[in-house]
């Protein structure tokens, strides 16, 4: 695992639990407004400093008491292929982890769901199936990227572990429409949430540019949408 930074506590990353959150660098995903820069340009990523996995499990064995989870971001986390046996020395020091992931890796998520090596899983849907290629940016090493994010979401929904998808809302790229598409797509999932776009540090300079929709539209959406789940929320 390359591991780009680690933020040592947060209150919002993992529902529920005091946690740390790790950031893993690379992404197969470009997307413009992703405010992640420095863990998904490959020119930034030479320049990022990293930390290693003995120093991460250090930390975390001296939080043992204090933290109650780890959050497991990126980046994307699943093309580490040693993300298991990463992920099991987590769980081996008692905590409880969640994974943070834009599901182009189904394979993983089943064989992480089926070792018990996650209890919450938060999946990023990025948009409706006609627009996802497009969206994206210039993804790597993707075939048949639609159907590979239509198994993750199906291995999800059939999972007995805890998880949510979420969305977040660009303008120029996302309208309501296009939200209500990705709800019937992600059905019968618990748990939706409604995310505002934030243009800090994008990956795309222009998009720094872009202002946010109002909160009063995004509540509209949610209004549109919520008869679909059984949470379904604006953050």
């Amino acid at each position: 695992m390359q591991i780009g930074n680690l933020e040592k506590f947060t209150l919002i990353d993992y529902p529920g639990k005091l946690a740390a959150t790790v950031f893993c660098l690379g992404c197969n995903f470009a997307c413009p407004w992703c405010y992640n820069s420095e863990l998904v340009l490959p020119e930034k990523i030479k320049k990022q400093p990293t930390i290693s996995e003995e120093e991460l499990l250090f930390f975390l064995k001296d939080r043992r008491g204090l933290l109650e989870g780890v959050c497991v971001c990126g980046g994307e986390p699943t093309l580490y292929q040693d993300l298991p046996e990463f992920l099991k020395k987590i769980k081996n020091l008692d905590y409880s982890v969640k994974l943070d992931t834009n599901g182009s890796n189904p394979e993983m998520l089943e064989k992480l769901i089926e070792e018990n090596l996650v209890d919450y899983i938060a999946m990023d849907i990025k948009a409706p199936k006609e627009k996802y290629e497009k969206i994206i940016g210039n993804a790597k090493d993707i075939k048949n990227i639609v159907g590979r994010i239509q198994r993750s979401i199906a291995i999800l929904n059939n999972s007995n572990v805890d998880y949510e998808f979420r969305t977040t809302i660009i303008p120029i790229l996302l309208k309501k429409e296009d939200i209500l598409e990705i709800a019937r797509w992600i059905m019968p999932a618990k748990k939706y949430f409604l995310q505002n776009f934030q243009p800090i540090k994008t990956v795309d300079p222009d998009f720094n540019g872009v202002k946010p929709y109002s909160k009063d539209y995004l509540l509209e959406i949610q209004k549109a949408i919520e008869p679909f789940f059984e949470i379904c929320q604006v953050r």
